[in-house]
């Protein structure tokens, strides 16, 4: 089941919740019990380095064309 993160407007606090993404913008009271609450955007990070070849055959080079106007 997803985690969706809020924040609530009365006391700052920030909180995740587990819920099905039908209900992912149903209100949602923060842990103090306060009704004011937002849900976040979250940011997902891709990062890191993968053993596949490079677009274009792994060639070499890098840059916007696998290298070829890079020089």
């Amino acid at each position: 089941m997803p985690r969706y993160e809020y924040r609530c407007r009365t006391c700052g606090s920030t909180f995740e919740l587990s819920r099905p993404m039908a209900e992912s913008s149903a209100p949602a009271a923060c842990p103090s019990g306060h009704d004011d609450t937002v849900k976040l955007l979250s940011a997902v990070a891709v990062g890191g380095t993968s053993s596949a070849p490079a677009a274009g055959g792994g060639g070499g080079g890098g840059g916007c064309c696998g290298g070829g106007c890079c020089g």
